[in-house]
């Protein structure tokens, strides 16, 4: 069996779409969505066509921003993240979202042709705060390998 690695991240913005103090994060989406897109490694990533009206109701924060994606390997993630444009973002998040006192980013290995849901996401990182990182849900501090499949 192949799987692919699911990561997700959450943040609460601190400002509305419309702030200005917000414009660095909201000009830079579709430039940081496009260049995800074309990564080497990237699979999928979910599209909201409601500005993740779903996620921001199953998290129950209407100031949400939701962000999941799948890549074929660790280093394929890790490689855009850290090494593309995306890390410009990156290192200016603490202007843009709220702090959070638990996890807001987990990984694992999901069945590749399987989707994963916002609820799964949010039992995933829910997962990561009360057990800390196990195969259901990791970081990349505690990486787990692709699991061995059939």
């Amino acid at each position: 069996m192949i799987f692919n690695l699911t990561q997700v991240n959450i943040a609460i913005a601190k400002y509305s779409y419309a702030d200005p103090e917000f414009a660095g994060f909201v000009d830079n989406l579709d430039r940081i969505y496009e260049l995800a897109e074309h990564a080497d490694g990237f699979v999928w990533r979910y599209v909201s066509e409601d500005e993740d009206a779903e996620a921001k109701r199953i998290f129950s924060n209407d100031a949400l921003i939701f962000n999941m994606s799948m890549w074929k390997s660790l280093q394929d993630l890790r490689n855009f993240i850290y090494e593309s444009d995306h890390v410009q973002i990156l290192r200016k998040r603490a202007a843009w979202f709220v702090p959070q006192d638990r996890p807001t980013m987990t990984l694992w290995w999901q069945p590749d042709g399987k989707l994963p849901t916002v609820a799964e996401a949010k039992r995933r990182l829910e997962c990561l705060a009360q057990t800390g990182s196990t195969a259901d849900a990791f970081t990349f501090r505690d990486e787990y390998e692709m699991p061995e499949g059939d």
